[in-house]
């Protein structure tokens, strides 16, 4: 089997909608089509030539959940002889289906695919156990699902008490991180402010009573937020901490895609790249830990592929909690505005 090389054809998402916001009345499967459906038409690929697609998804929402990435292929164009499948690795559930995706086409099984992501924080559903067996007298339980996901199962708590583990671990200030949650809001203000998001997003389009809605901008941002207005967040994972509501990862809802082709049949097909995969591995770490687990993942990955850090320009590193990010940065010694 000759070498293959993965090339990126296009890429696609919605704007981010907060928790409860306006992305929380539309269900998985109709948000990734949507988003997925643009991502092809941008790629300039026939939908009929894509036959492999990977959804990350993880929080249980509707009756539709385990079908969600054949439901949003088919709604996004895809003929019914493709191949959907959905993934789950938690936070980087998207990240692992455009790994997939591109594995597939380095095995030879396609030469186009769709790799992405798509989670409905807002519409994550609860659990009656005890209903299939048919509770008996007295009140019964319901699993949020949502705030199940966010917990560890092995005991170390929410992933809010992981984070103040790293704080205590790496010697993080709550200055520390009030600074760079501030300095990640003021980025994105910015980005928004002078439309560099806009080619980026899929604009979504809604019907209600007022007529026609159109959410095409991110809505967690808070552009106004100061140093003085995070300093007064008590603490929400430990009386003691220093992780709060506004320098913790956000509860969010959302979806992207890539369009990714072998590039010899990309070449053929007359298509134009505008990245190509160079280097894939994933890493690993304790879960009393988690937030560490990027720096193994750069690392293994920056070693397979021959590569050292100081060569990146940019680099885009996950800002879920100010502590993680801030702890990925300190050991991976890059500097906080190279991502």
């Amino acid at each position: 089997m000759s070498k293959r090389d993965v090339a990126v054809l296009a890429a696609a998402r919605s704007a981010i909608g907060s928790f409860g916001g306006s992305l929380a009345d539309i269900e998985p499967p109709e948000l990734a089509g949507i988003v997925m459906k643009e991502a092809i038409a941008r790629s300039g690929v026939d939908p009929l030539a894509i036959n492999y697609v990977t959804v990350g998804n993880t929080i249980p929402t509707d009756s539709r959940f385990a079908y969600v990435a054949r439901v949003a292929s088919i709604n996004a164009g895809l003929s019914m002889d493709s191949a959907a499948m959905s993934v789950n690795r938690l936070c980087s559930s998207g990240l692992q289906a455009m790994v997939t995706t591109a594995q597939s086409i380095l095995l030879d099984d396609c030469d186009f695919g769709v790799g992405g992501g798509v989670e409905v924080m807002s519409r994550g559903g609860y659990l009656s156990t005890a209903m299939r067996s048919g509770a008996r007298m007295g009140d019964t339980r319901l699993i949020d699902t949502m705030a199940a996901t966010l917990t560890d199962p092995f005991g170390a708590g929410q992933m809010g008490i992981t984070a103040e583990n790293l704080v205590t671990k790496w010697g993080i200030t709550r200055q520390e991180q009030d600074v760079l949650a501030m300095e990640s809001h003021r980025r994105a203000a910015r980005a928004i402010v002078e439309g560099r998001f806009k080619s980026q997003i899929v604009p979504i389009v809604k019907q209600t009573k007022k007529g026609e809605v159109i959410f095409d901008t991110d809505e967690h941002v808070r552009p106004n937020t100061s140093l003085d207005a995070l300093a007064v967040m008590k603490p929400a994972f430990k009386t003691d901490g220093s992780v709060t509501a506004g320098n913790a990862s956000g509860i969010n809802d959302g979806a992207a895609f890539l369009v990714v082709a072998d590039s010899a049949a990309a070449a053929a097909a007359r298509h134009n790249p505008i990245a190509r995969f160079v280097s894939l591995r994933s890493g690993w770490c304790t879960e009393r830990n988690h937030g560490e687990g990027p720096i193994r993942a750069t690392r293994l990955a920056l070693k397979k592929g021959g590569l050292a850090l100081y060569q990146m320009d940019v680099i885009e590193s996950n800002e879920a909690f100010a502590a993680q990010a801030i702890v990925v940065a300190r050991a991976l010694d890059h500097a906080e505005d190279q991502s």
